[in-house]
Order: C-alpha cells, then structure tokens, then sequence
C-alpha cells in the first residue's frame, strides 16, 4: 500500500494528488472488473447500492489521503489517519486497558498535529477527514465481505466510484501522452488498492471490525519507514514519538469480544 503512496508522491511533480487518485481508482477498478467480471446480479438492488457506497467512500478517502500527503510526511498522515481504525477498535470498550489504549492514541495524534498544524493546517485537515472516512472504509468493507460479495464487491464499487469521479480526469492530461506516467499511475491503483484491499475482503470475512483495526497497528510503522527509505522523508523526534503513541495504544486494547464471523 505505502510503495503505491511513494509512487504517487512522485506523480504529484506532474499531476495534482486528485488526478492521481482517479488515476488510482481508474486502474483498480479495470483490473478488478477484468478478473472477476461481476455477475448481472452484483449490478442491481440492495447489494449493487452497497458496493456502490463502498466505492466511493473508499474513493474519497484515498483523495482525502493524497491530498494529505502532498502536504504531509507519508507516516505522519497515516498516523493522523488512525484516528479511524482507533474509534472502530475502541466502540463499546469500557476496560481501564482500553481507556489507556484510546488516551495513548489520542496523545499521539495531539503530539502529530501540534507539529504539523503551523506548517500544514490544510494537511492535517486532509488526513482527519481521511479519518473519518477509513472508519467508514472499514465498516462497510465488513458488510461487503459479509455479504457474500466481496471482491465482486470491490470491482463493482470501484467502477461506480470512477465514474462518478471522471471530472477529475481533466487533470490527467499529461498522462495519455507519456507511457510511463500512465504505468506508474494505473500501476499506482494495482499496488495501492487492488492487493491491499482484496486481501482487507479476505481477512474481514473471518474476523470482526474491531480486531482488523488493531492489526492496522503497525502500518503507522510501515508507512515511516517507506517515506524514509523511498522518499526521505525524517520524522522529527515528537513526530516520532506521537507515531509510536498511536501504535502502541492500538496494540495494547484488549482483544475479547469477537470469537468469529457474524452475520451481515
């Protein structure tokens, strides 16, 4: 997922972070409808509604997101983006441990955001609505792979969402005419969205939302670390810090509470 971020940073020297994201949404929805080739029936009523939704806050959530990392250090926006999973994970826990969990969180969010506020107000602003839409991102994929659909699911959304968004195409121009910036823009939806996110299906179709938002823990880390070797991107000390408040706060909540598989 954050090599595909890395290869959209440099898009952003040619293209705005909200063609890139078409781009993004272009390219996972082409190769999605192209594997799977969803049946007449993923295509109407209640579960083509549902996928559609789906899409598009998963669309929006990754434009919000590029946007923020084009004012942001790639493992600074995505542990501002925890603010999500964290709501998810901590929904209905009431243990002291979890309270510790959610003020670890919490703090570390502060500790981002304090440094980054002066310099990028617009950047933070960014990463919180993306936020918010990653919590909804993770409930509705719930439902998607619940429901039988799954990466039909995602194919089907994806194509909505890129419809939909299409005015966002007039800021592709430069790429239909350099092979290369289309590659690494499709190539972009493929790394970022069509691996990631197939493998999101397989693993909330056996487990509960609240235990797949803590084994997002450590993509604070894994982001940080590709924005510092690919990018070059050096966390200061209390950004840092605050990144390793949020994973460890997501870590230590408790893990009762979800035995198995639920109903839609």
């Amino acid at each position: 997922m954050y090599l595909g971020a890395a290869a959209a940073v440099w898009l952003f020297g040619t293209l705005s972070p909200a063609a890139v994201a078409w781009l993004r949404q272009l390219g996972a929805a082409v190769v999605l409808l192209a594997w799977r080739r969803p049946g007449r029936a993923a295509w109407h009523g209640r579960i083509f509604w549902l996928a559609a939704l789906f899409g598009m806050v998963t669309a929006v959530m990754n434009l919000a997101f590029y946007e923020s990392i084009d004012r942001l250090p790639l493992g600074t926006a995505v542990a501002l983006e925890f603010v999500g999973p964290v709501l998810i994970a901590s929904f209905g826990s009431r243990s002291v441990r979890d309270v510790g969990a959610l003020l670890l969180v919490v703090s570390g969010v502060v500790l981002i955001a304090d440094v980054r506020w002066a310099g990028s107000t617009l950047g933070v602003l960014f990463a919180l609505s993306a936020a918010v839409l990653w919590a909804g991102y993770i409930v509705l994929g719930r439902k998607v792979a619940r429901g039988g659909q799954g990466v039909d699911g995602l194919a089907v959304g994806f194509a909505v969402a890129a419809v939909v968004l299409s005015p966002l195409a007039l800021g592709t121009g430069p790429v239909w005419t350099s092979p290369r910036l289309l590659v690494l823009g499709l190539g972009v939806g493929v790394l970022a969205t069509v691996v990631p996110y197939v493998l999101d299906q397989v693993v909330l179709r056996r487990m509960g939302q609240s235990r797949f938002a803590l084994l997002l823990a450590l993509l604070p880390v894994t982001a940080t670390a590709i924005g510092l070797a690919v990018l070059h991107q050096v966390p200061t000390p209390l950004e840092a810090l605050g990144i390793l408040a949020v994973v460890v706060g997501l870590t230590i909540r408790t893990r009762d509470g979800e035995s198995g598989p639920e109903p839609l």
